[in-house]
């Protein structure tokens, strides 16, 4: 079992940033990587950024390339969502989620456990 908890979210206006964080705990050397995901009222959940926890690969969805930056700090269990340049359309609660195997995908059903969310508001 893995729990994972997100912070960091909060309103903020638009052209401003936010920087979330999950922390993960429990069998935290079971996954390969981890992802970002976000789903608005009467939406799917959509891709933000994915990265391999040894090498820090990373890939982000269309909507948030050269916006948001996505790391992690492995000695903390700890991955990050750096978001800048933020929209009204980034409005959405944020999910972090860990990879079920060892490909690194942009779809939720290759992601296994999921934390709770952070809610993020940007105002126009």
């Amino acid at each position: 079992q893995v729990q994972l908890v997100e912070s960091g979210g909060g309103l903020v206006q638009a052209g401003g940033s936010l920087r979330l964080s999950c922390t993960a705990s429990g069998r935290t050397f079971s996954f390969s990587g981890m992802g970002w995901f976000r789903q608005a009222p009467g939406k799917e959940r959509e891709f933000v950024a994915s990265i391999t926890w040894s090498g820090g690969s990373t890939s982000y969805g269309d909507s948030v390339k050269e916006r948001f930056t996505i790391s992690r700090d492995t000695a903390k269990n700890t991955l990050y969502l750096q978001m800048n340049s933020l929209k009204p359309e980034d409005t959405a609660l944020y999910y972090c989620a860990t990879a079920r195997g060892t490909t690194i995908t942009k779809y939720p059903f290759s992601y296994n456990y999921w934390g709770q969310g952070t809610q993020v508001t940007v105002s126009s």
